[in-house]
């Protein structure tokens, strides 16, 4: 069956085709925040006129989800998204059966079913423009909460008297650590700021107070980053790990089992053909 993923983030959206399990085409560009939703909608279109034979679709958004009514929550990255149903309209699109879900959520999903997965539960961050987080549950099934906003890590306070985050709030996790905040405060990109362990040793206390919280209320079997600055692979894994290891209590028999996604940028790309394969 031919499945569109669609991943549509702060930075970038890619949509990719697969036939059966193997991905057979995949598109990316460039998000422009000034031009916002209509922009970003007409080029998704413009994409899809020349892609042929789809029979279902699965989104990956950046941003919070209503998953039981199918429309975006809202983006704090990118103009127009709030309350848009974007399942609807892409089912009108394209005339076949339609899903969203948020972003980490869906790469939860992909790297569950077809990445760094095999143990449960497990928990996915994306580490990227913004910051999120998605649990898989012991019976493969994602965890949402009773109303669609489990796993927002980005919005953990770790600094109560940091700078000002997007939400409104001070110190949040996405606010000290995502790659749009790292660009505005230093001045440099991502990846060359993570080129300097001496950075990345000041980074990761932030980042492990982040997951200090996932291990000690959820106590998942894996932690598995993803985004654009888990590119960073050991630099930033190794003293991650270790800074893990000061922060944990030290009377918790938690596991830290942390790893890279597997598959790379494709994560949510892989979670929307398993997040489709549910409504076919």
């Amino acid at each position: 069956m031919s499945t569109l993923a669609i991943d549509i983030g702060g930075t970038k959206f890619t949509l990719a085709l697969f036939e059966g399990g193997r991905m057979t085409v995949r598109e990316s560009r460039a998000t422009d925040r000034e031009l916002g939703r209509e922009w970003m909608l007409g080029q998704i279109a413009g994409i899809l006129a020349g892609w042929k034979n789809i029979e279902r679709c699965g989104i990956g958004f950046g941003g919070p989800v209503d998953f039981p009514r199918q429309r975006v929550a809202l983006s704090t990255h990118v103009g127009g998204w709030r309350d848009f149903p974007l399942s609807q309209y892409v089912q009108e699109l394209l005339g076949v059966p339609t899903i969203m879900d948020n972003d980490a959520n869906v790469g939860a999903l992909g790297e569950a079913c077809y990445g760094a997965g095999g143990v449960f539960p497990l928990f996915y961050v994306t580490l990227s423009t913004g910051i999120g987080g998605g649990l898989i549950l012991s019976n493969g099934s994602v965890y949402r909460g009773a109303d669609s906003w489990a796993g927002e890590i980005g919005h953990l306070t770790v600094q109560p008297e940091g700078p000002e985050c997007l939400c409104g709030a001070r110190g949040c996790l996405e606010r000290m650590c995502s790659g749009l905040w790292l660009e505005q405060d230093y001045g440099r990109s991502a990846r060359e700021l993570f080129e300097d362990p001496a950075f990345v040793e000041r980074y990761v206390v932030n980042l492990a107070l982040g997951l200090k919280a996932v291990v000690m209320l959820m106590n998942p079997a894996r932690i598995v980053l993803g985004g654009g600055i888990a590119k960073a692979g050991d630099a930033l894994l190794a003293p991650l790990r270790a800074e893990l290891g000061r922060q944990i209590t030290g009377w918790s028999g938690a596991r830290v089992d942390v790893v890279g996604a597997r598959l790379g940028d494709d994560s949510v790309l892989w979670g929307g053909l398993a997040l489709a394969e549910a409504i076919s």
